[in-house]
């Protein structure tokens, strides 16, 4: 029997926003059903969370208490839903959907018929055997330690140091703190210098699970627009001046979800501006190494000088393989010294096999990462042609690096797409998903990262899903996009 907890309630006011547009031509029942099933499985409504009344949504949606009531009654007949007297109605999920994502919130079907392209991640290179084996190998020297490294392994503390120096920002191995993902290292930095009611500043649109470690903090994501011409940086200095945030968060590498990456200019007037404010600037680089066409962008670090207030994340997941669970940050020795103090608290150290074997694939990047790039670009081309033969309303750019397109709709429907999309056996993440708020409605991301197969499987599906929502192939008309979010 699933376990109900009292202490975890979702709003009416906060489920309105998290469902976004979810209205779209039919019964207003079966559309809130299906967004408030896709925010479930996508994560947004965490597990076990008190749902609010059908009374109290129907306030915050402008609805009829007959359309959420039905909506719930639908999802508690399907499994996703569950009310107990004198608990409320929480949120669950069917046996057959129990398998739990990397977020730890989200469920996805473990069921082949649904193309999941609600997670951004490639598959594991071919070389990644030969360097389980040649990790194996190497492990009977560690065996006699405890096993604990709370700053990493010494061997790939040196190899990921020297991988900076050769990238012109000369580093130190104590200048490095290996962790369990980059994800850690994100909630490390956050949870180090962020509390409730502090202020992080942020990119719009952005990594979703950067926002998620902030609200964990209790402190407060205050976003400055990047769109297709990158980073506001006029808004950028503003906001640092205006704000004074504890810290900021960048991604300047191709950008998880819209592709873009700060010129060698922009680095350098945020490096100054981090400078003249003495707030501490966090890159994200976990994509830096997936630059597909062009020269790959300069170091976010420059020379390295501004270790104090210049902090860099990096990762094996998307360079190499999720289920590598190894990350890292570089920043001024004190600084690592601080959050590896703080780490133990939760997690005395990474797992000594995957250290070992990120040190193998790092001795054979080049080769490991040509192929990655040469994958990646075929089958980022192949969902950009898909994407333009059978959607063509969508404006979709093609980036230059990274794992995904960021389509924009023509029209503030993605909350509507993604919900209906599961029907038509594809899983999204809509735009809202990467904001501090439900804006980005006209967006939505399409990760290259599945095979050939699957892409073609999930623009067939998208595009009867699109059928399915009134809107033609053509651009969608201002009245039927008003018509939609109504």
């Amino acid at each position: 029997m699933i376990e109900l907890p009292s202490e975890r309630r979702v709003s009416g006011h906060r489920l309105a926003t998290l469902l976004g547009a979810w209205h779209r031509p039919g019964p207003a029942y079966t559309a809130l059903a299906d967004a408030l099933r896709a925010a479930v499985l996508s994560g947004t409504v965490p597990l076990r969370s008190r749902v609010p009344s059908e009374r109290e949504l129907a306030d915050a949606l402008g609805v009829s208490r007959t359309t959420t009531t039905a909506a719930y009654d639908a999802l508690r007949d399907e499994g996703y839903l569950v009310s107990r007297r004198g608990s409320g109605t929480v949120t669950t999920v069917p046996e057959h959907h129990a398998t739990v994502a990397p977020s730890g919130t989200s469920v996805l079907p473990d069921d082949e018929a649904v193309v999941d392209l609600s997670i951004a991640a490639p598959d594991a290179p071919t070389a990644l055997h030969g360097a389980v084996v040649a990790a194996l190998d190497a492990l009977p020297r560690h065996l006699a330690s405890t096993g604990y490294s709370p700053t990493g392994l010494p061997e790939l503390r040196r190899a990921i140091a020297e991988r900076y120096t050769a990238r012109g920002v000369p580093t130190t191995p104590e200048q490095i703190l290996v962790t369990t993902g980059g994800q850690q290292a994100i909630h490390l930095l956050v949870a180090a210098h962020a509390g409730p009611g502090d202020r992080v500043l942020v990119e719009q649109p952005t990594y979703p699970h950067a926002l998620d470690a902030v609200r964990a903090a209790g402190a407060r994501p205050v976003p400055v627009p990047s769109g297709r011409d990158g980073l506001d940086l006029d808004l950028f200095e503003s906001t640092l001046r205006q704000t004074a945030p504890r810290l900021a968060y960048l991604i300047p590498d191709h950008r998880n979800p819209n592709g873009t990456s700060l010129d060698a200019a922009a680095r350098e007037q945020v490096r100054a501006l981090a400078r003249r404010h003495r707030t501490l600037v966090v890159g994200d680089e976990a994509l830096t190494d997936l630059t597909l066409e062009g020269a790959a962008p300069p170091p976010f670090a420059g020379d390295g000088s501004a270790a104090g207030l210049v902090v860099c994340v990096g990762s094996a997941s998307k360079s190499f393989w999720g289920g590598l669970r190894v990350g890292w940050l570089r920043a001024h020795p004190d600084v690592v010294v601080r959050l590896a103090a703080a780490r133990a608290h939760v997690d005395i150290g990474t797992s000594v096999l995957d250290q070992l074997v990120v040190v193998e694939l790092l001795a054979d990047e080049e080769a490991v990462l040509t192929e990655r790039r040469r994958v990646l670009r075929a089958r980022r081309d192949l969902l950009h042609a898909l994407v333009s033969e059978r959607l063509p309303a969508w404006d979709v750019p093609v980036p230059p690096g990274g794992l995904a397109l960021w389509a924009d709709l023509g029209a503030p429907v993605s909350s509507a797409l993604a919900a209906i999309a599961l029907r038509h056996g594809v899983r999204v993440a809509p735009g809202p998903t990467f904001g501090t708020d439900a804006s980005l409605e006209r967006f939505v991301r399409l990760p290259y990262t599945s095979t050939p197969d699957r892409l073609e499987r999930a623009v067939d599906g998208l595009g009867r899903a699109w059928s399915a929502l009134g809107l033609d192939t053509g651009a969608a008309s201002p009245l039927d996009a008003e018509r939609l979010v109504v």
